[in-house]
């Protein structure tokens, strides 16, 4: 039954983002905060055929540390899921992504509608004053900015490999940092094509301050989600839950 629920999510859900694409097409013209509503509810579609089709819920705890207006958001990234899930949970999210992403038509136009960030990876401190300038931007505007520090995805056992991009945001932004940790990884394991049931639970955990060095942001943001997303992992595992669907 796993792997029929799985297939059906899957067509479902790329179907899903087609429609949004090419229906919502009219949406390449409106103004940006219409364009991001829309980017919104199709996140919440995907979210509701993940748990009606897939069994997978979703918890969020903690979305009270998140304050208003401009901050940079920081946390781990175990699961194409958070890519989308995330998206409205925030006011008005500018994803820091790679760049190969904007070239796939239609998909591609919408990350500039969007005004997300796009990083070429290969371009190394080029890559840093570029997304930096962008994020400048785009906190100006009042956004949230969200970088994943880790850069791609990793599994949930794998050990941490923290990038310096998110230290370089925070020394540049001056705004709070709020770090998230998460157990989509279990439900939704890279490279993989199952979906397995359960809740995956997001965690935002209390800002931090602006105005720390590099090195000691480094640390503390790294320690924070590390030890949060270890609870949730093995919170998972064990299979309890406390239910919060959006």
């Amino acid at each position: 039954m796993i792997y029929l629920r799985s297939a059906l999510f899957n067509v479902v859900f790329y179907i899903n983002l087609a429609l949004f694409l090419v229906l919502g097409s009219g949406f390449y013209v409106t103004p940006r905060k219409w364009s991001i509503r829309a980017l919104q509810l199709w996140a919440r579609a995907s979210l509701f055929w993940l748990r009606t089709i897939a069994g997978i819920r979703l918890e969020v705890r903690g979305k009270d540390n998140i304050p208003q207006g401009a901050c940079l958001v920081a946390g781990k990234h175990q699961s194409f899921w958070e890519t989308f899930a995330i998206l409205p949970l925030l006011d008005d999210p500018a994803m820091v992504l790679k760049r190969e992403l904007t070239y796939i038509p239609f998909f591609g136009w919408f990350i500039h509608k969007f005004r997300m960030i796009p990083v070429e990876r290969s371009a190394g401190t080029q890559a840093l004053r570029t997304m930096i300038d962008s994020a400048e931007k785009a906190i100006a505007m009042g956004r949230q900015v969200v970088i994943m520090p880790e850069g791609t995805r990793r599994g949930p056992d794998d050990p941490p490999d923290y990038k310096p991009g998110a230290a370089a945001l925070y020394g540049k932004l001056g705004v709070p940092c709020v770090p998230f940790a998460l157990n989509s990884g279990l439900f939704w394991p890279r490279r993989q094509f199952l979906r397995w049931p359960g809740t995956v639970v997001i965690s935002f955990l209390p800002p931090i301050p602006p105005g720390l060095t590099r090195k000691a942001f480094q640390s503390r943001l790294e320690a924070m989600i590390e030890t949060e997303t270890a609870r949730l992992v093995a919170e998972g595992r064990s299979g309890v839950h406390s239910c919060v669907s959006i």
